[in-house]
């Protein structure tokens, strides 16, 4: 047997299921429009300003800051558990990419991303 032959079937069934969760429910879903429902919503309140706009900077440095700590947190483990495996090189390729966080994470900091409003 092919060794990809089991990756080919999870990447088949990945995507039916995918183009099933966008299809099914377009199909079978009710259509019973009206102004309530076609209106934004902002958690209760009424909208007072156009869905156009610009983000401010701060949401983005928000999402940076996300990303450089999970990617941190979600890479650390399984280094940690491969550490002995890995040797010298693992180490090496751990402390460069802790290098490039850190300057996404002195980046985030410069801009006033730990000053919370």
């Amino acid at each position: 047997m092919n060794p990809y032959v089991p990756v080919a079937i999870f990447l088949a069934v990945a995507f039916v299921a995918a183009a099933a969760f966008c299809i099914v429910p377009g199909l079978l879903a009710r259509r019973k429009p009206n102004a309530a429902k076609s209106e934004a919503y902002e958690c209760g309140v009424e909208p007072t300003s156009g869905v156009t706009g610009r983000f401010p900077v701060r949401f983005y440095l928000v999402a940076m800051l996300f990303v450089v700590f999970d990617v941190e947190a979600a890479s650390f483990y399984p280094w940690a558990v491969q550490m002995h495996a890995l040797r010298g090189y693992g180490l090496l390729e751990m402390v460069a990419f802790v290098i490039v966080l850190g300057i996404g994470y002195a980046y985030v900091w410069r801009k006033g991303g730990f000053v919370w409003r």
